[in-house]
């Protein structure tokens, strides 16, 4: 299904590390070969996020060799006063093509004056084109990232000529209650297939393995914590 108000950016950096979840048992982590669903929404958010609407990631382009790197790292043991050395498996030199769109979250109907469509895909356009409203990182702190408008097609994959290959399980992401209205999070898996170089995802709602996290209520906005929620309803166009 093709969406009007959809965005297409580079991703690209040094290093990345999207952790595969088995691996952080041991104290050490491993990174999945592409980037989860959740870790490219959470990118597409700091591009341009307000509450009023919901990032969907369309399709993920990958642009350069799937290379991984392993380094030591020191990691603090916060019950004793020395620390440890654990293993990391970080991606090395990676870029993508990104392709997302964002629809209205139905669950703040607070929220429905803010629905206009055209400003705020005009705000992501010019947040993309500065390179996001706030930093861009590859799966975890120490990753930065960097993005700027493409075209999803455009350039060559070392991927191209490959017809399948499938990544077996992954993450695909967490649903949360401020999405879903449900008084309880949710931890989605998936099996992703990439085809001459492309993911298609699919929507969250489609994931057919879904295991419940956490109890969690879904936060509250109002004039008290949403400065946006005074201008629209005065007549403005928010923030």
């Amino acid at each position: 299904m093709e969406y009007e108000n959809k965005i297409c950016f580079r991703l690209f950096g040094r290093d990345a590390l999207f952790t595969d979840p088995v691996t952080k048992t041991g104290g050490e982590k491993c990174t999945y070969s592409i980037p989860t669903y959740q870790a490219l929404k959470g990118i597409t958010e700091s591009i341009y996020w307000k509450p009023t609407f919901i990032w969907y990631i369309d399709r993920l382009r990958v642009m350069k060799p799937i290379r991984t790197q392993a380094k030591g790292m020191r990691i603090m043991k916060y019950q004793e006063d020395k620390n440890d050395l654990s293993i990391y498996t970080y991606l090395r030199d990676v870029e993508y093509h990104v392709e997302a769109h964002f629809e209205w979250n139905e669950q703040r109907p607070e929220l429905a004056a803010d629905r206009n469509e055209n400003k705020h895909y005009l705000i992501a356009k010019r947040m993309l084109e500065r390179g996001g409203r706030r930093d861009i990182f590859l799966g975890c702190r120490e990753c930065q990232g960097y993005v700027e408008p493409c075209s999803f097609d455009e350039g060559e994959s070392p991927y191209d000529q490959m017809e399948e290959l499938p990544l077996g399980w992954m993450v695909h992401g967490i649903s949360y209650p401020d999405e879903t209205g449900r008084e309880y999070m949710e931890t989605r898996l998936w099996k992703p297939v990439m085809r001459h170089g492309c993911v298609e995802f699919i929507r969250p709602e489609a994931c057919s393995v879904v295991q419940q996290t956490r109890k969690m209520s879904p936060k509250k906005f109002g004039n008290g914590n949403f400065s946006g929620l005074q201008e629209f309803e005065g007549g403005g166009e928010g923030i």
